[in-house]
C-alpha cells in the first residue's frame, strides 16, 4: 500500500508541475476592448492622449497592466484615429499590445493646430 501511495503522490506532483509550466507558458490575455469601449461611449473625443478617466478604469480592472494611446484627427470631417499600447510585466516577461482603431465623432470639436492627413 505504501508503494501504490508514494507512486500516486509523484505522479499527482509531476502533473501539478506540468500544469503550472503550461500555465507559464500560455500567451498573454491582453485585450484592449474595454479600452476602446470606455473611448466609444463619450461623444467627443479631442486630439491628445487618451483621458485619464478611460486609463485610471483600465488599469483597475487589469492590475499589473499599463496603458496610454494618441488621438489624432485623420480627416476634417470628424475621423479620428485611436492608437492604444498595453503593456505590463507576466512572470519574468514583459508583455506589450499595439493596436488602432477608428472613430467617427462629427460632433467634436476642430483643433485649429491639427494635423489633416488626406
Amino acid at each position: 500500500m505504501a508503494l501504490f501511495f508514494m507512486a500516486i503522490f509523484a505522479i499527482l506532483d509531476l502533473t501539478s508541475q506540468s500544469l503550472a509550466a503550461a500555465r507559464s507558458l500560455r500567451g498573454s490575455n491582453l485585450d484592449i476592448t474595454s479600452l476602446a469601449a470606455g473611448l466609444l461611449l463619450t461623444n467627443r473625443v479631442e486630439e491628445g492622449s487618451l483621458p485619464s478617466e478611460i486609463t485610471a478604469e483600465f488599469e483597475e480592472l487589469n492590475p499589473g497592466y499599463t496603458c496610454n494611446g494618441n488621438i489624432s484627427e485623420v480627416s476634417s470631417n470628424g475621423l479620428f484615429q485611436v492608437d492604444f499600447e498595453i503593456y505590463g510585466v507576466k512572470g519574468k516577461k514583459v508583455v506589450a499590445s499595439t493596436t488602432s482603431i477608428l472613430l467617427f465623432r462629427p460632433e467634436s470639436a476642430k483643433s485649429s493646430g491639427s494635423r489633416i492627413r488626406r
